[in-house]
């Protein structure tokens, strides 16, 4: 189905961004700049829920909306088109960037009031929108590219936004640099999957079947699975593309051992923070793995490792944020930690559940990213939680709205990202994928049990130094940070303003009632009737499906035991269809037997136990002792950067200082043009030296040069003779 109002949807904020520089910049107007950036994204945002519910919009349909712009390259057999597609995935993702993205725009108006690169921040942050959704919506891995790119341009940009902070270059330039490092993964993927194709006979790079075009996913779901062993991931198959898109996505979403930009990011401004680990360039990684489904179900290896470099960061990361003390360090790395508990669900298979914490972190992140600039707000840009304490009183608004986004990232009952959360263990714990050895599912599952403690007990420290505690501020009053706006006064923390409340209190509904759109079968059947996970349900037909169900004896039973009413027939059509039939026609209903329900049912009352037990951890350890010394290990981040510093960025720096540039530069090149210089004045010179103005003299030289050649014709003639 061809609705060019898609093109609108990634257009409309490339325009706010060149109306605010080439307009705003000269208005200076921030009333003006505020509603031009807000517009913008606002119109993308009503355009995506347009396209996503209308009766035969893309959440409802079983083919994606395209809209084709124009051919970009057409080579033989090989097209590659500048289209875009919304399907169910870029669907949900295309809902919560650009509504999410809204909110984050309306709090900018108020935080960044009073900068002096008021015009340049919304630019920057409208490009930023027009990439990632150019990224979600592109319809082949070549355009995705270009929205892959661009999300890292524009988070050079933004984060690097405070020029005249020491930290913000240096933080751009790590940013920009360990992204470059993932690319050249994503790359060589691109171009493994063209010479794949191609060796099909359907050379091709896009996501979906076309006019004259086959999809490369279908082409590669059709060939046979890898099998699992590491050599195959240097064969040049399908593993070998699954671990290089992976390597990309390493780079984009912070993951081991690529995180290490993220933290530092923070040196940008705090609604910047928020847009890239709440709701865009971060989740890209996982959108795109994601969306790849039909090569990672294939490539059993690659998905091993997808899973123990989730599970690996989402411990690792944990631990760093239980010592942080500034507020936004500690919401980086819960980023980081969180993503790996996607990547952890997108390694055993449950590509679903991945996508629905996304969602749910997209809200309740943002709120906490937002909820922090808030507080840095009303602090007077004071980021040390060791200078807060008691803030509840003075930020009653800002404290109940976060306490949502605190309750929901512990995994708290009802709020969103219990679901979420609990939904990656059972699938973890119960994954039956090959590319995960028997046992390690529960293996897995414990390291996801013991991250989700450390949550609870990291994110409780940083509300009890924030919110509760002892008030602390007025023990540094004379000796305050130097914020995000350079002010020096010190003075009584006070609410935000209602352009950066308002969008809390949005994300604090969406952080508590956001996760009942996929609550799992074996939760909602306790309360009766015939419960449906409506989010499964969505996403099911465009997610690949392991292969490995046959392979371990997991066929759905025929005899369906049903713990509420079984649904009644209507239309004339079976309510419930079997899982393999259903999933001929584009949808599937989960088949439950009564053991895997009272084992999920188990499993969650145990994530609630872990959750609350976190929290209580937290509280006892640091209500009391919130400045108790926490372990140096932990406070200096396990000294990676100290690492990188000492095996990657010096060696590089002195390979470059003293090889490349004293022998190679200096030396070689160099010294080569010298040589080449010096001889040209050489030979000036001389025929400048036979320029002296004697008469006698060019004759004797004319002489000379006639006596030469005669001699010359006069030696061939000679040789002739004599043969």
């Amino acid at each position: 189905m061809e609705n060019n109002l898609l093109s609108l949807i990634i257009f409309a904020p490339l325009a706010g961004a060149v109306i605010n520089w080439l307009v705003g910049r000269r208005l200076r107007n921030e009333r003006f700049i505020g509603i031009v950036a807000c517009a913008a994204v606002g119109i993308s945002t009503v355009i995506a829920f347009f396209l996503a519910f209308k009766s035969d919009g893309a959440l409802h349909a079983t083919q994606p909306i395209m809209d084709h712009l124009f051919t970009w390259i057409h080579v033989g057999s090989f097209r590659a088109d500048f289209g875009l597609a919304m399907d169910r995935l870029s669907g949900i993702y295309a809902l919560f960037i650009t509504f999410v993205g809204f909110l984050i725009h309306v709090f900018a108006t108020g935080y960044m009031h009073g900068d002096r690169g008021y015009y340049r921040f919304f630019a920057y942050l409208n490009l930023f929108m027009f990439a990632m959704l150019t990224l979600i919506l592109a319809d082949n891995f070549l355009l995705m590219f270009v929205g892959w790119e661009g999300v890292g341009l524009c988070s050079y940009l933004l984060i690097g936004f405070y020029i005249d902070k020491s930290e913000a270059a240096p933080a751009a330039k790590k940013a920009f640099i360990a992204n470059r490092v993932g690319d050249w993964g994503f790359i060589l993927g691109v171009m493994l999957i063209f010479w794949l194709t191609s060796g099909a006979g359907a050379p091709s790079i896009s996501f979906f079947d076309k006019t004259g075009l086959t999809s490369a996913l279908t082409t590669i779901a059709a060939m046979p699975m890898d099998p699992f062993g590491w050599r195959i991931i240097f064969a040049g198959g399908i593993t070998s593309v699954a671990v290089l898109l992976f390597i990309g996505a390493t780079g984009k979403s912070a993951q081991i051992p690529l995180f290490v930009w993220l933290p530092d990011a923070m040196a940008g401004p705090t609604p910047v923070s928020a847009l890239i680990h709440a709701a865009t360039m971060v989740t890209a990684g996982v959108y795109m793995v994601v969306r790849c489904s039909a090569i990672y179900t294939h490539a059993p290896t690659a998905m091993f490792i997808v899973a123990i470099i989730g599970a690996a960061t989402a411990l690792f990361a944990a631990t760093i944020g239980l010592a942080q003390n500034d507020i936004k360090k500690v919401l980086a790395y819960s980023t980081i930690s969180q993503l790996g508990y996607m990547f952890l669900a997108c390694g055993v298979g449950a590509f679903v559940a991945a996508i629905f914490h996304v969602m749910t972190h997209a809200f309740f992140k943002a709120q906490l990213f937002l909820g922090s600039g808030s507080v840095i707000h009303g602090m007077h840009h004071e980021q040390d939680m060791r200078r807060m304490g008691g803030l509840r009183k003075y930020m009653p608004v800002t404290w109940i709205t976060m306490c949502a986004g605190w309750l929901a990232i512990c995994g708290v009952p009802i709020f969103a990202g219990f679901f979420s959360k609990d939904e990656i263990l059972w699938k973890t714990w119960s994954g039956h994928n090959p590319g995960i050895p028997p046992g390690l599912n529960k293996a897995l599952w414990f390291i996801g049990a013991v991250t989700a403690l450390l949550t609870a007990v990291y994110m409780t420290r940083l509300m009890v130094m924030t919110f509760w505690s002892n008030e602390r501020f007025r023990d540094k009053s004379q000796d305050h940070h130097h914020g995000e706006h350079g002010h020096e006064v010190a003075h009584e923390p006070h609410e935000s303003p209602k352009s950066m409340t308002i969008p809390l209190i949005v994300l604090a509904i969406l952080s508590t009632v956001g996760g009942l759109v996929g609550v799992p079968y074996a939760l909602s059947s306790m309360v009766g009737g015939h419960p449906r996970n409506y989010f499964e349900e969505t996403l099911a037909p465009v997610i690949s499906k392991a292969p490995a169900a046959d392979a371990h004896g997991t066929e759905p039973p025929k005899d369906v035991h049903w713990l509420s009413p079984e649904p009644e027939h209507t239309d004339g059509k079976p309510a419930f269809t079997p899982a393999r039939e259903a999933s001929t026609h584009g949808t599937e209903h989960a088949v439950h037997s009564p053991e895997e329900i009272r084992t999920e049912r188990l499993l969650t009352l145990v994530s609630v136990l872990i959750a609350l037990t976190g929290i209580g951890i937290g509280w006892v350890m640091f209500n009391r002792k919130p400045l108790q010394q926490m372990p140096r290990l932990l406070e200096n981040k396990y000294y990676v950067d100290e690492v990188y510093d000492g095996a990657v960025i010096k060696p590089i720096h002195v390979l470059s200082r003293e090889g490349l540039w004293k022998i190679f530069d200096v030396g070689v090149i160099d010294g080569v043009l010298h040589t080449l210089g010096r001889s040209i004045v050489d030979l000036g010179r001389t025929f400048r030296y036979m320029q002296f103005g004697f008469l006698r003299g060019y004759a004797a030289i004319i002489l000379t040069g006639a006596l030469i050649i005669i001699g010359y014709f006069a030696y061939q003639g000679a040789q002739m003779l004599t043969r």
